[in-house]
């Protein structure tokens, strides 16, 4: 085979909702390509093209069997966007394999979606709706109990990866006093960006606004516990845009439904959530059924970033779009993979 091969097995994302025409055509123009675009491709035909495959877009199981058939593999892209343990990363790490995901695509409209949302909490936009809707409606300063202007508050973030970076650069305007809580991320990185490094007890207990972007992991499954969100205070609200894991999330509910303080919430444990759970019931608690990411815009740029470090690799240049997997971090994550799109 002249041109490389490339496997596109894209499942769980059908392939013209993250490759728009101009970037497919861009795809194909730099090798063979074979996909799969009904579901998870089927193991006889991943085996097929194994031993001649140089590039694999998806989230295809890739164990060690496997890959030490694929000898002319150089990259393995990660179209689902998340770290999961579909692959052996020993072996690609002892063999010049680079394990990539686009998953900062999401990052600009997850956080737009948090500035909205934690404006409507502040500010109780939507609640003042329902009570409009119902005829309670107060008006000028009577409808405003508990409501507060987001400008000059302390704002905490917990977690500063790509999303919190992409929120810290919207809400500069409202000139916020910004505290982040990442144990990943040094305070030499915090001071360059004019945040203030802090615990996350400082987090919890002084910030007004807090929002969680904390991606799931090993050591922090089910951190944010009754322990720690008691220290949030009464008039606060909180935000939870990264994994419903990073919470103990009846905690928190039950938490919110007592008054505690104010939330929302993108994610929950189990998608789609019930028709019965008690959480759609919870007054205080903005609810948004994981869709802050779901634009079409972002699923296109999954497709940008993947075929942008594609085009450098089968140059035999290194990788710079995506997020690569690290040794020393990616057995860590415990991201739940998506099953829909």
């Amino acid at each position: 085979m002249s041109r490389p091969l490339i496997l596109v097995d894209s499942s769980p994302r059908p392939l013209e909702s993250i490759f728009e025409p101009a970037v497919r055509a861009k795809l194909e123009s730099l090798g063979e390509v074979v996909t799969h675009d009904q579901g998870r491709m089927p193991d006889d035909m991943v085996e097929k093209y194994l031993p001649d495959v140089v590039l694999i877009m998806g989230q295809t199981k890739l164990p060690r069997v496997r890959l030490e058939k694929a000898k002319k593999l150089r990259a393995i892209i990660d179209v689902e966007t998340n770290f999961t343990d579909a692959i052996d990363y020993d072996y690609c790490f002892s063999n010049g394999i680079h394990v990539l995901t686009p998953g900062s695509a999401f990052a600009d409209v997850v956080a737009e979606s948090a500035l909205g949302m934690a404006i409507d909490l502040a500010r109780g936009i939507t609640k003042a709706d329902r009570d409009f809707r119902r005829g309670t409606e107060g008006y000028g300063l009577d409808g405003n109990h508990g409501s507060f202007s987001i400008s000059g508050q302390k704002l905490g973030m917990i977690g500063y990866g790509d999303l919190a970076r992409s929120f810290h650069k919207l809400v500069q305007p409202f000139h916020c006093e910004i505290s982040v809580y990442d144990p990943w991320v040094p305070d030499y990185v915090l001071q360059r960006v004019g945040v203030k490094s802090a615990s996350l007890e400082q987090v919890l207990s002084e910030s007004r606004i807090i929002l969680v972007f904390a991606g799931v992991t090993s050591e922090n499954q089910g951190f944010l516990d009754r322990a720690k969100l008691s220290l949030i205070r009464p008039d606060a609200i909180f935000l939870l845009m990264s994994r419903a894991a990073v919470v103990d999330f009846p905690v928190f509910v039950e938490m919110v439904a007592a008054g505690k303080f104010r939330a929302a919430t993108d994610v929950f444990p189990e998608e789609p959530v019930a028709k019965d759970d008690p959480v759609r019931k919870v007054e205080g608690l903005l609810l948004s059924a994981h869709r802050t990411g779901g634009m079409p815009s972002a699923l296109f740029d999954i497709g940008r970033q993947a075929v942008a470090d594609a085009e450098l690799i089968l140059k035999g240049l290194p990788p710079v779009v995506c997020r690569k997997a690290l040794p020393e971090t990616v057995k860590r994550f415990r991201s739940k993979p998506v099953e829909v799109t």
